[in-house]
């Protein structure tokens, strides 16, 4: 029964949803998803205790997608969004919470250029990876802030850029395509901006800190 099911699903002909979608020029939609945002570190001198451990929150994502199709299996696509995320650091060596802990909220407007490379549509569903780069701007990233983490703020650059890598499904409903998909985001500056302190037992010893996470998005077109 299971091998039949299967057969009917993937091989016998269905009537095609929506089947003229993918031939028009320009799509437009929205999506809204949900995001874990984490950090990288890399050290200037590596010992057992320096590691800043990361405890990566969640956050959700809402944005709108530009679709240009430029033929049956590659589309160029936009998509501008305003991400929440959160993550808090600890970091090594204290003993208060005060002094360890530091919160970092963030408000991300994100704006992803990315090729969508998909497989031949089967039914009323087509597979499909993406990838490409991304920049960010941060609103809640403290960069221009006099105050540094000796009285408990935690700052960032304002501005990253990044690479993305995800793949996903597009379903053809009967009024509109729904899509779900999961990408990776890797960023490539250093998004730290350091204590005055040249000494600081904060940022003292960090070389380089960069995002890297991953969200679900929901598109709907």
């Amino acid at each position: 029964m299971l091998q039949s099911a299967q057969a009917q699903w993937f091989s016998k002909e269905r009537l095609a949803n929506i089947e003229n979608f993918d031939k028009q020029r320009w799509t437009w939609g929205y999506f809204i998803g949900f995001n874990s945002y984490d950090f990288k570190f890399d050290y200037k001198n590596q010992t057992d205790n320096t590691d800043i451990l990361v405890d990566a929150g969640g956050g959700f994502n809402v944005g709108l997608v530009g679709d240009l199709r430029l033929n049956d299996y590659f589309n160029l696509r936009l998509e501008p969004g305003l991400f929440f995320t959160e993550r808090n650091l600890i970091f090594p060596n204290f003993e208060q919470e005060k002094d360890f802990l530091r919160e970092v909220k963030s408000t991300y407007i994100h704006v992803p250029l990315v090729l969508k490379v998909s497989t031949k549509r089967h039914n009323n569903f087509k597979p499909f990876i993406v990838g490409g780069v991304s920049t960010s701007i941060n609103l809640s990233s403290n960069e221009k802030s006099p105050e540094d983490n000796r009285v408990g703020t935690f700052r960032m650059t304002s501005k990253s850029y990044y690479y993305e890598l995800g793949f996903g499904i597009d379903f053809y409903l009967f009024y509109f395509k729904f899509t779900p998909s999961i990408r990776g985001v890797f960023a490539l500056n250093d998004e730290l901006v350091r204590d005055a302190d040249l000494n600081s037992p904060y940022t003292s010893n960090i070389d380089k800190m960069s995002t890297r996470g991953f969200y679900i998005n929901f598109t709907f077109q």
